[in-house]
């Protein structure tokens, strides 16, 4: 018989508490002996955080991210494929969604294996459900280009979409390029855009808040460093 591969979902920041996390979570880690994760430090620091009080000589956390080659991942589906259980650990929110656990869980499909994913925050759910604009209809984007202008191109591309189809269009940048890209929406969107900024949800001085472009002009705050979510919904 094969173990269960569980997605474990993570903290939202360091500031986020535990009583995020469901009591099956909290239960689930202290009996799994096998973990997949991007940065050991942080896996350590999250699971002492959940209530883990065992040695970290008890169990084993493999290291497995975006550029962990396939034949690698494969490799680690032999826990499973042995009979032990085993865990997918973000470094934040939930595995699979703008996380390169996906892998190792399209890996587990193909193998036979259970695939459990467990409740817990997720800052991309969490700022679609506090935006008040379209949540049946809803596009995430991940993050957007780097170079300025062809983040502008992509933010028009998006409005754009949103506006055609009614569909909410979300995405994600670094902390410390946050401030850029709110002042490329606030330079490039029409002034009539929804636009939604959920930030270090879950945590201390936690923020979602929905304007238009236009009255986001006088009232943006100092997103630098600052984990956040953006939401955009455009007119017809």
């Amino acid at each position: 018989m094969t173990g269960t591969l569980f997605l474990l979902p993570a903290l939202l920041g360091d500031t986020a508490g535990v009583d995020t996390l469901s009591v099956w979570e909290i239960a689930l880690i202290k009996e799994i002996k096998h973990y997949f994760a991007e940065n050991e430090r942080s896996a350590r620091r999250f699971l002492r955080k959940a209530g883990f009080t065992a040695p970290f000589e008890d169990i084993n956390i493999h290291h497995s991210d975006k550029d962990t080659p396939l034949a690698e991942q494969k490799k680690l589906l032999k826990i499973l494929l042995e009979g032990s259980d085993a865990a997918i650990l973000p470094e934040a929110g939930c595995p699979g969604i703008a996380d390169p656990g996906a892998v190792i869980v399209k890996l587990a499909h193909e193998a036979g294996i259970t695939v459990v994913p467990v409740p817990g925050p997720s800052a991309i759910f969490l700022t679609l459900m506090g935006s008040g604009m379209n949540g049946q209809h809803f596009s995430f984007n991940g993050y957007l280009p780097v170079e300025r202008s062809e983040r502008a191109k992509a933010i028009r591309e998006l409005e754009s979409v949103s506006a055609k189809t009614g569909y909410t269009q979300l995405f994600i940048e670094t902390p410390y390029r946050n401030r850029v890209l709110a002042e490329d929406l606030l330079s490039t969107c029409n002034p009539r855009t929804r636009l939604c900024i959920g930030v270090n949800l879950t945590g201390e001085n936690a923020f979602i808040r929905t304007l238009s472009i236009q009255a986001w002009q006088t009232q943006m705050p100092d997103l630098h460093k600052r984990p956040a979510v953006f939401a955009i919904s455009a007119e017809n």
